[in-house]
């Protein structure tokens, strides 16, 4: 055993959490970010533009930076439970170790006493969360930013639930996004889609605010994102000939109904969508027999809207697709706090789409209700 080996064997006695591995001239990869997962280990990959994934076990994991090391690359820097360790290899090829007494508790998944493993992950810089102020400019999440570094996640996470099983790489991908306002999100999506997934995205962001169009626009040229671009349009008067993914954050009231409504008619796969203030029901509301649910007026408001995306969420199971209602924070930390997850059924796939239909008719009936998103999508047998 050389002495790189040993000393790598030494880090791995001390179950490290994370590795970062760089350094050195015309590698195929300007930095590698190992990163504990359950038993074993994941590997990023970071070239320019993409990055690859490797999992490993344990001793795969070990072997693996010991073959990296004596490859080219000339640093490493690990995090154990005890130690953090700093490994470089000098122009003459002599080896300089250190460890010190780790000056921060790791942050696990208490659950299960891992290392959190996100998808849009610490150490790569990534030009708009340094922009945001998410990331310093080596990719390194602010402290302060933290929640917001999460929630970004949160939401990759919730679409990677739908995606980590299809083949994108170099595919056709278009996405839609109502509303996009200053487009934080907008850019992560694109660059999860393009840099991690390796598709060929075409994102258009609509938003009815021409500065903040014009500084999307501008943000994309500087980023290089030249499938990524933003529009002034109405949610409920753009055209377009399909979309393969939906989203909308924020769309206000019906606003919601007509952007779930035309991912419909463009025959979209996928629908995410975060529903903001909900009028249109409360308005409505009228109960044959639950009186209780209408006297108080914040039960009243609450109960309407639990109700809408109820409603919408059978009115698109009734359209063909497999919805979801999920629990999601709000990147605004309004009391919002539920995301529509929509999924096209696959030709073939049983799902009683009747009783979806008859179940929201019932609730109708009971409180009297002619929401928006029945005239759209049920009217006229709903085709």
């Amino acid at each position: 055993m050389n002495e790189t080996e040993s000393r790598i064997s030494g880090i791995f006695a001390d179950s490290p959490t994370r590795a970062v591995i760089g350094g050195g001239k015309d590698m195929p990869f300007r930095r590698l970010i190992l990163t504990a997962r359950g038993e074993g280990y994941q590997l990023e990959k970071y070239t320019e533009k993409q990055v690859f994934h490797e999992n490993l076990s344990k001793k795969e994991a070990e072997e693996r930076l010991c073959e990296l090391l004596s490859s080219g690359y000339t640093r490493l820097n690990a995090w154990g439970t005890e130690y953090e360790y700093a490994l470089s290899i000098s122009k003459k090829g002599k080896l300089l170790f250190s460890r010190k007494k780790s000056s921060a508790p790791i942050i696990t998944e208490s659950a299960h006493n891992r290392a959190k493993n996100y998808i849009i992950a610490e150490g790569a810089p990534i030009p708009p969360l340094i922009d945001m102020g998410v990331f310093t400019k080596d990719g390194k999440v602010v402290r302060q930013m933290y929640d917001k570094f999460r929630q970004i996640n949160r939401f990759i996470e919730i679409i990677d639930d739908e995606l980590k099983n299809r083949d994108l790489a170099g595919k056709k991908f278009r996405v839609i996004d109502f509303g996009c306002g200053k487009s934080y999100l907008t850019f992560v999506i694109y660059y999860y889609l393009t840099e991690i997934r390796g598709a060929d995205a075409e994102i258009t962001g609509l938003d009815l605010k021409e500065d903040v169009i014009a500084s999307c626009n501008a943000a994309a040229e500087k980023y290089g994102y030249r499938g990524l671009r933003f529009c002034l349009g109405d949610i409920n008067g753009w055209e377009c000939d399909g979309a393969d993914m939906v989203v909308t954050l924020h769309a206000c009231d019906t606003a919601t109904d007509y952007a779930l409504f035309n991912a419909v008619k463009w025959g979209a796969d996928m629908i995410f969508s975060v529903p903001c203030c909900q009028h249109e029901l409360n308005a409505q509301m009228k109960p044959q027999t639950l009186d209780i649910l209408s006297r108080y007026g914040i039960i009243k408001e609450r109960t309407a809207a639990l109700m809408t995306d109820a409603i919408r969420a059978n009115l698109l199971e009734y359209r063909g697709f497999r919805t979801q209602l999920l629990e999601f924070i709000d990147f605004e930390h309004t009391p919002k706090n539920i995301l529509i997850r929509a999924v096209k059924r696959k030709r073939g796939e049983k799902s009683d789409r009747q009783k979806y239909l008859v179940e929201a008719e019932a609730l109708m009936r009971e409180f009297n209700l002619n929401p928006t998103i029945y005239r759209l999508l049920a009217g006229n047998g709903g085709e």
